[in-house]
């Protein structure tokens, strides 16, 4: 099992350590709910070193990844950070990732930990430009500082100004006397915040560091089981519960990452398209309990009369409103806000209603 660079100072402030995407993971340390709360209201630090992180440079850099890319790369200018997705030729979603354009010869792809492999195949099966792709997966420390109060805490580290930065851009500066960190104003918490990356050697100075700069606003670690209500409650996909490689981003609500201008010539294109122009049979849609329950993956959802009529994908009991929320995928008929479905929850039904994502208020 793989561990970060964090690893013991994790066991050290008490995380309680599972197994995730093969890597020694902090799930918990004070409780999820604490912790979900801490990052909604104040700040909290996850290490999030298990993403991948590929590196694609040379004289067609753009080329490939517009190929490989359903958002529309050629909107992307230097400093920006785009959410787009990889399709694999038969209208499935490979994985969903961030695009970093340093330049039209220079991008950084950020996916997921449990994909790094398979879309490390994927992309150099695709390559046939003049281009190199590097992964900087094993070498590469992650960060997320979220919540409100995360970007006037991390100013303290650093003299460029980051609490004016927009949403989804990022630079390179020194941070917590380390230089050429990468800084992005971008998460999965739906709080607001930045992710920065460094090499490895530098990840306990800088753990520190944030911990330090963040004491005075009420900063604390937060693993992976609040990182996932966070997400949820925000409407966030989940790749291998919400999205995977029998889903179209188009099923999936992300048509709006599934750009078909002139010269984006991305993988299933067509096929998108005539999704779009003719419609999909099932949708991914949001919904929040009506009755007390708590919505689970793979859950059966049924009409009043109990007709099944689809399945949750993610569920969970939100901390900030109290009540079950979740997304699944539903038949047509059912996707209008505020209709009535019914979760099977240990062989009874409980109603819900489907409601657009973020689920929390403020």
């Amino acid at each position: 099992m793989k561990k970060t660079a964090l690893n013991e100072i994790h066991r050290q402030l008490g995380g309680k350590m599972v197994e995730f995407a093969g890597f020694d993971m902090p799930v918990q340390f004070e409780g999820i709910n604490v912790e979900h709360e801490t990052v909604r209201n104040k700040l909290g630090v996850f290490d999030v070193s298990h993403m991948g992180e590929f590196w694609v440079e040379g004289e067609d850099a753009f080329c490939l990844v517009q190929r490989i890319s359903t958002n529309d790369v050629d909107a992307l200018t230097n400093g920006k950070v785009q959410y787009s997705c990889f399709t694999n030729g038969e209208g499935g979603i490979v994985d969903d990732f961030l695009c970093y354009r340093f330049s039209t010869e220079k991008y950084l792809l950020v996916v997921n930990d449990s994909n790094i492999e398979k879309d490390w195949e994927h992309i150099n099966k695709l390559n046939t430009f003049n281009t190199k792709v590097r992964n900087a997966s094993d070498e590469t420390s992650q960060l997320a500082i979220q919540g409100p109060l995360a970007l006037k805490a991390m100013q303290k580290l650093t003299s460029e100004n980051v609490v004016d930065m927009e949403y989804y851009t990022y630079k390179v500066l020194e941070f917590a006397g380390v230089k050429d960190v990468l800084f992005s104003t971008t998460g999965y918490t739906g709080a607001g915040g930045c992710e920065i990356y460094f090499p490895n050697i530098h990840a306990e100075k800088i753990f520190k560091a944030v911990m330090e700069a963040g004491e005075e606003f009420g900063i604390k670690p937060i693993g992976l089981g609040a990182r996932d209500t966070l997400r949820l409650e925000s409407g966030f996909c989940l790749y291998g519960n919400d999205i995977d490689d029998t889903t179209s981003p188009i099923a999936a609500g992300l048509g709006w990452i599934t750009k078909f201008v002139d010269g984006n010539d991305f993988i299933d294109r067509k096929l998108f398209e005539q999704q779009k122009q003719d419609g999909v049979p099932r949708r991914l849609k949001g919904f929040v309990m009506v009755d007390r329950a708590i919505p689970r993956h793979d859950y059966e959802v049924t009409n009043a009369e109990g007709e099944v009529i689809g399945r949750v994908t993610s569920g969970t009991m939100s901390p900030m409103i109290k009540k079950g929320i979740g997304m699944a995928y539903l038949d047509k008929g059912y996707w209008k806000p505020d209709t009535e479905i019914y979760i099977k929850v240990r062989n009874k039904l409980a109603k819900a209603v489907i409601t657009k994502p973020s689920f929390h208020k403020g």
